[in-house]
Formats: structure tokens, sequence, C-alpha cells
């Protein structure tokens, strides 16, 4: 057997081989003494083995990695992922197309479109005219990289990133798109980034989970696309791995507090009698799910008081607060979400992934792109400035970028002010920062409409490559045993990392 494939427990083959009277007998027993334990109460509980994960060791015991890895020594401990989601307008932001000034409003040439399938949104217009950007553009850094003037804080970071201008896609839909750009699938049922890496790394911290999840608010008027738990789900991955999605207010994980009347001391009494109970179970029939709810209710224990003070912010000195912007005092926001995610990785969290919603410009670019960009801006920049006068990021990678791009021509109505685009999955503009990154470089390059790669073309999937080569994974040895197939998060195509991004 392959030693990079992971196989499913045996559940399947106890349940099948139980007999009628093995059912009966064991769980008749089993419900009487449930009930006799609840009648016995707290007194009977007490009298328990405490639960071996009560202390943990220091070390990350909670969340360990897989035997064997990581594959070599990785640049970057931690990810921090920003996804843009419903797919910003490359053209309007990082890809700078002065010549299209001449071309407003004449018909895309049959020579870029060159038969392209089109979303069902414009394939019934009479015209395919052509909206150059509305938004200035200027050199930003000692890289003299071009940058929109909605970006005017990101412009200041720029040579800290890498801008891959030639990543694409398979999908021109958003849903299988996000599904796609998450899980390196457009089927659903695969593991998402996130689980893939708290599953072969596990994490440092022993108080917070290895993946969470952040959904911040948005700022455009249009109706924003769904985002469906897929994207941060462990698919056939165990379900411990899924991530932890945070909410914004006093409980940011529903269900985490005590109700009224329960002591600390009353819930340590009852998990440690569920956990005796459940690991009885897991010996008899070997189910690695039970071990994953044992996992659950011990860390929901220690987020208890983990978790009010992760999202505490009252530590943070004015001048660090400053870095996000305004909005960072207000729970929710993409800026408080930014510094939520810092405050995160310095705690050992393996994965945080910020999911903001309202990209979908396919009308009013005027008024909602500049509210979309307004709502990132400063906090992206102010991310990347925390980590790097902490010494954070040289160990993070920062990944921001959406699930695909927007069309060269005008979705609906075009006027020199405002016009929307349609989804464009042949080429769009991510850019990555941090561990394992070289700061200050352009890698690729588009036509003269940001409609097709005339060089050096990027996959996502050799995005996802690159993501795990920073995290010190090899893609193509780190698979998982799943409906008969060995799966892995950048499928069974040939992919690659991109190593033109990457420090030396």
């Amino acid at each position: 057997m392959n030693p990079n494939i992971h196989t499913q427990s045996p559940i399947r083959q106890f349940q099948i081989q139980q007999t009628r009277r093995q059912f009966f007998g064991s769980n008749g027993l089993r419900l009487g003494s449930v009930a006799l334990a609840s009648m016995l109460g707290a007194r009977a509980s007490s009298q328990l083995i405490a639960h071996p994960m009560a202390d943990p060791p220091s070390g990350g015991t909670v969340h360990p990695a897989l035997s064997g890895l990581p594959h070599f020594a990785p640049k970057a401990k931690s990810i921090i992922y920003l996804h843009m989601n419903g797919g910003p307008s490359q053209i309007d932001t990082w890809d700078h197309k002065p010549s299209l000034a001449e071309q407003f409003d004449k018909d895309l040439p049959d020579s870029i479109r060159k038969g392209q399938r089109i979303t069902t949104m414009t394939s019934g217009q009479a015209r395919l005219p052509v909206a150059p950007s509305k938004f200035k553009f200027n050199q930003h850094g000692q890289c003299g990289r071009f940058v929109s003037e909605l970006l005017p804080f990101t412009s200041g970071v720029v040579d800290e990133l890498a801008v891959i201008k030639t990543v694409h896609t398979n999908a021109i839909n958003h849903d299988p798109a996000c599904t796609f750009v998450m899980t390196g699938s457009e089927v659903p049922g695969k593991a998402s980034l996130g689980s893939w890496l708290a599953y072969g790394l596990g994490s440092e911290s022993d108080n917070l989970p290895a993946f969470v999840v952040l959904t911040p608010t948005w700022s455009a008027t249009a109706p924003a696309q769904a985002l469906f738990t897929r994207m941060w789900a462990s698919g056939f991955l165990p379900t411990r791995y899924t991530g932890v999605a945070l909410r914004s207010g006093p409980d940011p994980v529903l269900y985490l507090r005590n109700p009224n009347g329960v002591a600390f001391e009353d819930r340590r009494a009852m998990l440690d009698a569920l956990s005796e109970l459940n690991h009885h179970r897991l010996q008899t029939v070997g189910d690695p799910e039970i071990q994953t709810r044992i996992s659950q209710y011990e860390m929901a224990y220690r987020m208890q008081s983990s978790v009010p003070d992760l999202v505490n912010l009252d530590d943070e000195p004015e001048s660090v607060l400053g870095l996000y912007g305004p909005d960072v005092s207000k729970p929710g926001t993409f800026a408080a979400s930014a510094l939520l995610a810092r405050r995160m990785v310095e705690r050992g969290v393996r994965v945080v992934q910020l999911l903001h919603r309202g990209w979908d410009q396919h009308g009013n670019i005027a008024n909602d792109l500049p509210a979309q960009c307004r709502d990132v801006d400063q906090a992206c920049a102010g991310l990347i400035q925390d980590l790097k006068q902490r010494g954070l990021l040289d160990q993070t990678l920062v990944v921001w970028g959406g699930e695909f791009g927007r069309t060269v021509y005008c979705q609906g109505g075009l006027t020199r002010e405002n016009y929307g685009r349609d989804h464009h999955p042949k080429c769009f503009t991510m850019w990555m920062a941090g561990g394992g990154i070289r700061g200050g470089i352009e890698y690729g390059a588009t036509d003269d409409y940001s409609y097709n790669i005339l060089e050096n073309p990027v996959h996502i999937n050799d995005i996802n490559a690159t993501i795990l080569h920073c995290m010190g994974i090899d893609h193509e040895r780190f698979a998982f045993s799943s409906q008969g197939l060995d799966q892995r998060l950048t499928g069974v195509e040939p992919q690659r990392v991109v190593r033109e991004v990457l420090a030396s």
C-alpha cells in the first residue's frame, strides 16, 4: 500500500457483520446504563476517570500532524486566505490596459473572443461592447507595479506581493467556480483547502481550532452570492477537519457558552462521563467520527475561555488598530476580521479563511466596486504591515483572489461613467505574500483586452499546489483514499508549483 494514501475505518464491515441478537443485546443494555447514569447524576460522574485531554501537554497535541508531514521544511507555518467572493474585476484593479481607452464602445473582436463560451446573462446581447476601466492606474513601490486608484493602501505594500495575472479556472458560474477554487474540483463533496491543511499539518494551538472561517460584512448594494459550507467542509476527510465558522457579536460560536445555571465544573463532569462512553464505543466499532465528537466536545470546552480572549481587542494598541482602518472597531467587518486573523495565527491556528461577499458587479461598477475595495483595501495592507512588524510575515502565507475574473465587454448599458461586467474564467488576478513568496514581482501576461493569456498561464490548482509547497507539502504525495480513488487537492491531472513566484 502506498504510505502516502490514508484509508477509512472498517465501520461499515462492523455494521454488516453484526447479528440481530448482538444489536438488540448491546443497545438494550446500553440504554439502561445511560438511564442509570443520568439518575446517579454528578456524584457518579465525579467518580469517572478524568478525560486524558483535559489538560493537554504542550506542543500542539490536540491537532497533531500526520506522520511524515511536512514532507520538507516549510516556509510558512500558517495561511490567511482572503477570498473575494463574486469575482473581482481584474481590469479595474490590477490588470492595467491603457490601450483600451481607444476601444470604448467598439465590439469585442472575434479574434479576441475566439468563440469562447459566455454566460447566458450576456449571450443574448446584440453586442459585446468594450468597456475600458474608468479608474486611473499609477505605478507604486520600488517594483513600479501599476495599481488602480481603488486600492491606495494595498498600493503601499506592493513590494511584498507576488501579483499573478494569468490565473484561470474551469468554471464560469459562481457555485462550481467557488467549489473549484476552494476544493480543487467543481464536484461537491471534496475536501476544502483548509481541511486538507488541518488534516495534514494539524495546528500549534491546543485551545483553538486548526481551521477557522470568517464571513465579514460587505458594502455593495447588489445581491451577493450565497456562501456554501462546502467551501470550508472536510468532504471525505473526517469531519473534525471542517472549518469552524466564527460569527460577529457576543456569541462567535453558537452554543459554546454554558446555559444559565451550568457551572464549568458541571460541564467538565458531564464531558468526562460522555468521554468515557464515547471511548468505549470507539474501541468497539472503530468509527473515526466518534473520535471526532470526542475532540469537538473537548475543543468547545477550551474555546469557552480562548474565544472571548481572541475577540477582545482591548490589548491592541492604537498604532496597530490604525493600520486596519476605522472599521476595525466594528465587529463583523472585513477590517475586524483581518485583525482577528492575525491574532489567530499568532496563537497557532493553521488556517484562517476570510470570505468577503459582494464582488459580483454585473452592473453599477462605478459605485459598488469602490465600496467593495474600501471594505478590504486598508485592512489587507494593514494585515501585511502588522504581520511584518511582528516578525510573522515570513512564516504566514497570505493569499488574495476570487473565483474568476470579469469580462472586458459590458453587460447591460454602457456609458463612460458606469458599466457592468460578466463572469470571465479565462484570466484573472490573484496575489500572494509572506512565507515562501518573493515580493515585488508580477507573473504572467494577458492580451490588450485582459481576455486571453499570452504567457505563463497558472491554473487554479497550480495555485493550490504552490500553497501546499509553501506549507511544506508535496501535492503529488498528499492523498486520501475515498470512493475508490486516491483523492488529492490538486486533482489527478498534472499540476505544477509556480516556482517563479517563490523566494529563493
